[in-house]
């Protein structure tokens, strides 16, 4: 797990190597362990380094293996790499590290771009053909790993984080008004390739890019998942379906101990993060570190869920860390939390992360992770009601139970400036219209849970996990989206997800190793009750936030729309329940932390520009 960045020339100058130095130091707490930079010909590599897998210097970045003419910089794991090597030995191929980065090097040059469909595990690089001057670009499946593009004339640069890009200088920082609609109604989700801004665009996930020596550069999709019956399980019953989706979470769990540093469990006593704590103890992982995080209740809702996580680290006897955050800790943390996001995140459960992993990495280097199942296995309460809605009405009943606004709400929020469009035109309903349309998926729910596996889940859980805990060099692994057992989830028939309120061929699996109190238990979230009802100094943090100046001058919303929100400042609610004074001002915050970055690179725009 590092950071990665570099600029491609294309115009016949030299690479920038003072603004990829200026990159690579902006992601040190991606990669605080090393750091390392190549130049040559056209290209510039930079990258930060958490030692994971082959703590020596041989497995350092950026790798270069003059014999095969090849340089990368690589973030991720690739947990089959052990296998992956045994096969390239047996076709000639000599190694001079035990590193994973290794292994994708020979396998570019063994299988070419086609390297992506052997490799098991999370990832973002970069490879250089340091003779034919070639360098492509690569994705995860499920988008785990990020990669962010900053493109002009004659230049491509790529990093980590939009922090880098903007480090580095030179980037139009004016708002996508597409992204702006998305983040106001896609429940924060800004889809691949759009970012908050015009002049920073985000590699797709499962994508290959190639930018060949004179400029030309193709895109490809390498993955893309079937959710429609497999042929070959149709005579699958509940029970079966039940082993099955076990077994395969057994071995994603398994594959994911991978390393030369212990492995610990983010464990927040939902049934997801105790069956990764039960599999692993069933696999003989003894004293296993647990980490489970509670803050002080507020507005009569508890702050911590340790009735559960506990009774999960006393039946597995885990070495477990109980960590409480008390309110003084909570609101230093909201600024710093909100600056350590690649893009704007509305999620409560943000803070806790941050700090979560800001405790955790103190004692370990990698944890496990139980993100992703509700969306890969119908958890959510969006699932139900679109149970029987024919295929030709997905979208309408999906944008009902999911959007947080309304294009006509958006209109009344937004200055006209901000707009993406014309009054009639909706981007995110056209985005959603398209995506659940398309061919491939059997019923609405289906549709649905393709559309949150490959863009909501990539742009949403998954990007607030990676982001806050690489805000502090740790490494997060999440075994539910291990690749083979999306396919397999995907092809299950829907009503054995939805059974038992969601996720039910997960929990009815699980039976005989997790306590039924918590599967049985009501659905929780990470609680941070101080967020989620704003008030005393974090409501001030808002009040200052959307009044400083920056904000004034941007002008992104209408006074009246401020009023009606500050007027009643919890009260006011999107369809998911989220605040909506939040959501307005965590944009507005994220945008003047970007500021100072710009301002600090002495970028070409202000944030606000137009």
């Amino acid at each position: 797990m590092c950071g990665v960045c570099g600029e491609i020339r294309l115009d016949g100058t030299a690479p920038d190597t003072a603004a990829v130095d200026a990159m690579t130091r902006a992601m040190t707490p991606r990669g605080p362990d090393a750091s390392g930079l190549f130049v040559k010909n056209h290209v510039a590599l930079g990258h930060r380094r958490l030692k994971i897998i082959d703590l020596s210097e041989r497995g350092g970045q950026p790798m270069i293996d003059a014999e095969l003419g090849l340089a990368l910089v690589f973030n991720g794991c690739v947990y089959n790499h052990e296998e992956l090597r045994d096969e390239l030995e047996s076709m000639g191929y000599r190694f001079f590290s035990h590193a994973d980065s290794e292994v994708i090097l020979k396998a570019y040059h063994a299988w070419g771009s086609d390297c992506v469909d052997h490799l098991i595990g999370m990832f973002a690089f970069a490879i250089a053909d340091t003779d034919s001057g070639t360098v492509t670009l690569a994705r995860d499946r499920l988008g785990i790993k990020p990669l962010y593009l900053a493109e002009t004339p004659g230049r491509l640069r790529f990093a980590s984080s939009v922090q880098a890009l903007l480090a580095g200088g030179d980037v139009d920082t004016s708002i996508d008004r597409v992204a702006l609609h998305h983040y106001f109604s896609f429940h924060a989700v800004v889809p691949a390739p759009h970012t908050m801004y015009n002049g920073i665009r985000k590699l797709p996930p499962a994508t290959v890019r190639t930018i060949t020596r004179d400029g030309r550069s193709t895109e490809r999709r390498y993955w893309s998942p079937s959710f429609e019956p497999h042929p070959d399980r149709l005579d699958w019953d509940a029970q079966r379906w039940q082993h099955e989706i076990i077994g395969s979470l057994r071995t994603s769990v398994r594959r994911r101990m991978v390393a030369d540093v212990p492995v610990g469990v983010l464990l927040s006593g939902g049934v997801d993060s105790s069956l990764v704590v039960a599999l692993l103890a069933e696999q003989g992982q003894h004293d296993l570190a647990t980490f489970s995080i509670g803050f002080d209740s507020a507005a009569g809702e508890s702050g911590d869920e340790y009735a559960y996580s506990d009774l999960i680290a006393e039946t597995f006897a885990t070495d477990h860390h109980k960590i409480h955050i008390g309110t003084e800790r909570l609101l230093p943390a909201v600024p710093d939390t909100v600056a350590a996001m690649a893009e704007p995140m509305v999620s409560h459960d943000c803070v806790a992360f941050y700090l979560l992993s800001q405790e955790v990495s103190r004692s370990i280097k990698v944890v496990q992770s139980g993100q992703g199942a509700d969306e890969i296995l119908g958890g959510y309460s969006w699932y139900p009601p679109l149970a029987g809605v024919p295929r030709s009405q997905t979208t309408a009943a999906y944008r009902d139970v999911f959007f947080d606004r309304s294009h006509a709400d958006i209109t009344g929020i937004l200055n006209d400036d901000y707009l993406p469009g014309d009054q009639d035109y909706d981007p995110s309903w056209e985005f959603a219209l398209a995506h659940q349309s398309a061919p491939g998926a059997a019923t609405s729910v289906d549709a649905a849970l393709r559309l949150d596996t490959t863009v909501m889940l990539v742009d949403d859980p998954v990007k607030r996990v990676d982001t806050m805990t690489m805000a502090w060099g740790l490494e997060a692994r999440v075994p539910f989206l291990d690749h083979e057992f999306v396919e397999l989830a995907a092809s299950c028939p829907a009503e054995f997800k939805l059974a038992h309120g969601g996720k039910g061929v997960l929990k009815e699996g699980a039976r005989s190793m997790l306590p039924s109190a918590v599967i049985d238990r009501t659905k929780g979230y990470f609680p941070v009750p101080g967020i989620r009802h704003l008030k005393g100094g974090v409501l001030d943090l808002v009040t200052d936030t959307l009044g400083a100046q920056s904000a004034r001058d941007r002008a992104l919303y209408r006074p009246e729309a401020l009023d009606r929100l500050f007027a009643d400042p919890n009260g006011i609610r999107t369809t998911l329940d989220g605040n909506e004074l939040w959501q307005v001002a965590v944009l507005e915050m994220w945008l003047q932390s970007m500021e100072s970055i710009s301002a600090g690179a002495g970028s070409g725009r202000t944030a606000g520009s137009r």
